[in-house]
């Protein structure tokens, strides 16, 4: 087999042209991009739509990601899509992250930067309860908290939890993707903020239940089971209050007929369902390996 012949300077420079008109076509149609996110935003002040929109990035993220093909890598490829998604969001509104980063946790401050794009407006907090009143207050767009364990002593989720307020809610988890360079050590995170609980067509659902502290964990799991929902995650309120977290499969509205089917399923006492937001599956390994 004869070895390929090396490239001449005059190859070089042909490649070189080309890829300078490819990175101008590039460049124009991110010109596109951005006069059509301008039409977008005139349209979205009429209905009073948030800019931010985390379902919708999503399904951008996994049509690229389903259509991709050849050497350049998937995970880049999300890497810069994330990065003219926060760009977008800027163009139409002022947006800004809160961020959890206590000194054993730094790595969500990585987790926050990789999503939500490296020039977006980020402060850090260390300690839950200021992120949550900075969303509250809408003081910062969206605040990204770590993912919930079972058996915390003081679960953030559970001040979510109100009767009298508007809250913020969970709209997304971090992260979507893997990067390699980031210094997570594994760590995992999920953004609370407002605005309308969408689809993406790949959820998770959260819902915290009310409910007598003598309903068990396992009649629980029991109830939900027999109305066809699926519990990916539940965890307590250690502190006697009567809260557990549900994380279902699947969007679940609190519309969802199941829903009311499952506290018949429970039988007796009062139960309250406090709906605390749904996300978008994140990305699988697999997803991001390569498509040569």
């Amino acid at each position: 087999m004869k070895e390929a012949m090396p490239s001449t300077p005059c190859d070089l420079q042909g490649l070189r042209r080309r890829l300078d008109e490819i990175d101008n076509r590039l460049q124009d149609l991110l010109i596109d991009r951005a006069e059509i996110v301008a039409l977008v935003r005139a349209s979205k002040k009429d209905g009073n739509q948030p800019a931010f929109q985390p379902a919708r990035e999503a399904e951008i993220i996994r049509r690229l990601v389903r259509r991709h093909h050849g050497p350049f890598p998937v995970a880049t490829l999300v890497r810069m899509w994330r990065e003219m998604l926060a760009a977008t969001v800027s163009l139409q509104s002022p947006f800004s992250v809160a961020v959890f980063t206590p000194l054993e946790q730094q790595g969500l401050w990585d987790l926050a930067r990789d999503h939500y794009g490296g020039r977006t407006p980020m402060t850090p907090y260390d300690a839950v309860g200021p992120v949550i009143r900075a969303v509250a207050g809408k003081e910062t767009s969206v605040g990204v908290l770590p993912i919930p364990q079972a058996g915390e002593p003081d679960p953030w989720w559970a001040r979510l939890v109100s009767g009298t307020e508007e809250m913020p809610r969970v709209i997304a988890r971090l992260p979507f993707a893997r990067y390699g360079n980031s210094r997570t050590n594994g760590a995992e995170a999920v953004t609370i903020g407002f605005g309308e609980q969408q689809e993406s067509g790949l959820d998770r659902t959260w819902l915290v239940i009310e409910c007598p502290v003598n309903v068990t964990r396992a009649r629980i799991l029991k109830a939900l089971s027999m109305v066809g929902l699926f519990c990916i995650f539940l965890a307590e309120c250690p502190d006697g209050r009567p809260l557990n977290l549900i994380e279902l499969e699947g969007f679940v509205p609190v519309s969802d007929r199941r829903l009311d089917s499952f506290r018949a399923a429970l039988g007796g006492g009062p139960y309250r369902l406090f709906p605390l937001g749904a996300y978008a599956v994140p990305l699988a390994p697999a997803e991001l390996a390569s498509k040569d």
